[in-house]
């Protein structure tokens, strides 16, 4: 079976892109995602040139996590990376203006999910030991506010720490984590922050070259491929034409 890849939130941007990344590679694919007939899709596509097992799984269900996991078929099991990408961002509007309930489905899925899918992998990941990797998706949220980031940013600023905490303990096993932290990509990112506002999707982009879903995925690929004595701890990547803006001052 060669390499074997875990990848969640596979049915969309950094997710399936990376699982066609890879599959490139020859490696094998474990696909999960709440959307069942894309993964399918992406089985169909990728399954002529890789072997590819898929799972509809929300990473919030911990019962449902550690399911899927325990019922890896036969080859799938020796799992060398982990890809935690399943997340999202809800309501961009002023924390004063947001839904206790779009705060929680964040904290869910960023955190907790996140949280379940590593916690039911380590094993395997530390069987595996030399050159296994877990590559965490968090955001340059995660370490620059900006408004309406709220709890999205808070989220991602967890994904850091949580990845330097696990390098410590994982400090002699062989596995490798990194924190990938993107910066302004056109995917559906947009699109399900704003609840399918199309045309704020399209305002966010127009004008300027945000990175795609293949550049981070190259990003990824490139670091749960390199030689099992390097670790790259964080990866900021950042489009050419974003940057910083200077300290916002409130004026009488």
């Amino acid at each position: 079976m060669g390499k074997i890849v875990f990848i969640t939130g596979a049915t969309s941007g950094f997710g399936r892109a990376a699982a066609r990344r890879f599959a490139t590679d020859g490696w094998s694919l474990v696909l999960t995602g709440r959307r069942l007939e894309r993964l399918q899709q992406l089985q169909d596509e990728l399954g002529r040139a890789v072997p590819v097992h898929i799972a509809a799984l929300d990473v919030r269900d911990a019962e449902a996590v550690q399911r899927v996991v325990a019922e890896l078929p036969e080859g799938f099991r020796q799992v060398q990376a982990l890809i935690n990408n399943a997340g999202l961002a809800l309501a961009p509007q002023a924390a004063q203006n947001v839904e206790l309930a779009d705060w929680h489905t964040m904290i869910d899925t960023n955190i907790k999910g996140l949280v379940n899918v590593t916690h039911a992998l380590l094993p395997t990941l530390i069987a595996t030991g030399r050159g296994a990797s877990i590559v965490n998706l968090g955001s340059v949220a995660g370490q620059w506010p900006y408004p309406g980031s709220h709890v999205y940013g808070a989220s991602k600023a967890f994904v850091q720490q949580f990845s330097y905490n696990l390098r410590c303990d994982l400090q002699g096993s062989g596995v490798r984590v990194t924190d990938i932290a993107p910066g302004m990509a056109e995917t559906e990112f947009t699109l399900v922050r704003t609840k399918g506002d199309q045309a704020a999707s399209d305002r966010l982009y127009r004008g300027t070259e945000p990175l795609s879903a293949e550049d981070i995925a190259e990003q990824i690929f490139y670091v749960a491929s390199l030689p099992a004595h390097i670790n790259i701890n964080r990866l900021e990547v950042m489009p050419t034409r974003q940057a910083w803006s200077p300290f916002a001052v409130d004026r009488d």
